[in-house]
């Protein structure tokens, strides 16, 4: 719920609601995205959501042409959309799809053992009304880091990239604006920013001397009950 703000403050700074908008939106497990499509259930005059994604593209293929399939993994400059299953997308599965709870868990228990499925017509139409997708690849991101860098001075991450391609590909009329919505601090990726532009970015001056710093870690069996413990001891504040 706390992402939806962000979507009606933009959304007003740019006219809303006598004004259209649209988000462009990089994602792999649709949490960020699927906090736009209640933004709209609430009135916000959103025309579009573009869901972007890089090569790992379940949620592409499930909006193009219903096919939310799992494969292998590809490595990426962009890490937080380098999964297979995005677990929010069966939330808006469940609301396009007629709101029948036992038929999406049937449809789901049958991806789970198949690792594949098939978007009924309610679903895929459902979606369809609101949302669209884009694929970014290696060269795409890499285009609208350097982009975003030549023309407006703004150094942005891979995972910003994404989104930035999928918006400047978008076949939406020029009266609508698209915001981009930025998911990293480039410094995280600095020697894919630095790749693509030339630039490495500093690390913000609050731990500008992060990796001067002592490293502090603990080491913890593979159980639940000692992770538990661990969490619980470290969560109740000292007396």
């Amino acid at each position: 719920m706390a992402q939806v703000v962000y979507y009606f403050a933009s959304a007003i700074q740019l006219g809303a609601p006598h004004r259209k908008i649209a988000y462009s939106v990089p994602t792999g497990n649709f949490g960020d995205v699927f906090a736009g499509y209640v933004a709209a259930q609430m009135g916000l005059p959103i025309e579009q959501l573009i869901v972007a994604t890089n090569v790992n593209d379940i949620l592409h293929r499930a909006l193009t042409d219903g096919d939310y399939s799992t494969g292998t993994v590809t490595p990426t400059a962009a890490p937080s959309m380098d999964i297979q299953v995005s677990s929010n997308f069966e939330r808006l599965l469940f609301d396009v799809g007629g709101r029948d709870g036992l038929a999406l868990a049937e449809q789901m228990r049958g991806f789970e053992a198949d690792k594949a499925m098939r978007l009924t017509n309610a679903q895929r139409e459902g979606a369809a009304s609101l949302f669209t997708s884009a694929r970014a690849d290696a060269d795409d991101m890499a285009q609208a880091m350097r982009w975003a860098s030549e023309h407006y001075g703004e150094i942005i991450d891979p995972h910003t990239a994404i989104g930035l391609h999928a918006a400047r590909v978008s076949d939406l009329p020029a009266d609508i604006p698209i915001v981009t919505l930025a998911t990293a601090h480039p410094a995280k990726f600095r020697d894919a920013v630095e790749r693509s532009t030339g630039v490495r970015p500093s690390l913000p001056a609050r731990v500008g001397d992060l990796f001067q710093r002592e490293e502090a870690f603990s080491e913890l069996p593979g159980d639940y009950d000692a992770v538990a413990a661990f969490v619980a001891e470290r969560a109740t504040p000292s007396a």
